[in-house]
């Protein structure tokens, strides 16, 4: 009796870790695939580019300020604090990627806002399916910024602020690390 209880629970047990991983790499896998073709169904629009990590985006109708998870440009509005090596630099490339008017799919973490209430978010064009996040740090124009629980995409920024720093790009370069 005992053994075929176990064979039952192991048989559950596989069925259920087999459909959870199915299901995530479905998942992961659709929205690969729909970046890359650049069908993301915009959910935001930009309305202004703050710095280069934060951004005031429209969404459904309601003005929102949407700081990019995982990534940290260095500071050029930050109140009693001196704009820093690169900043303007970092706000102008975010600016490229997001002029005015862009409409833009946002995905959320874990923890919807921070401290200071803005939305924390992943931004991708909907257009093109370009991840801003990424693309920003992947130019040397910030350094990944890493706080659990919006962890999601921190491997994939940590990988790419090593290459920027290896290929000595954008901060890296102009502001020795």
């Amino acid at each position: 009796m005992a053994t075929s209880l176990t064979t039952i629970l192991t048989t559950i047990l596989t069925t259920i870790l087999t459909t959870i991983s199915v299901a995530a790499c479905s998942r992961d896998s659709h929205k690969e695939s729909a970046a890359t073709a650049g069908a993301l169904q915009s959910n935001a629009t930009v309305d202004y580019v703050v710095d280069g990590d934060t951004v005031d985006m429209t969404i459904d109708g309601v003005e929102e300020r949407v700081r990019l998870i995982g990534i940290d440009t260095p500071e050029t509005k930050k109140p009693n604090t001196p704009v820093q090596c690169f900043g303007l630099e970092a706000t102008a490339f975010t600016q490229s990627l997001l002029p005015e008017g862009t409409a833009v799919y946002l995905e959320r973490d874990v923890e919807a806002r921070d401290v200071y209430g803005r939305l924390l978010a992943y931004a991708y064009v909907a257009e093109t399916g370009a991840f801003v996040n990424l693309e920003v740090v992947r130019g040397g124009y910030a350094q990944p910024l890493t706080i659990p629980p919006n962890v999601a995409h921190s491997t994939e920024f940590v990988d790419a602020a090593r290459t920027a720093e290896h290929d000595n790009v954008g901060l890296w370069a102009a502001c020795n690390g």
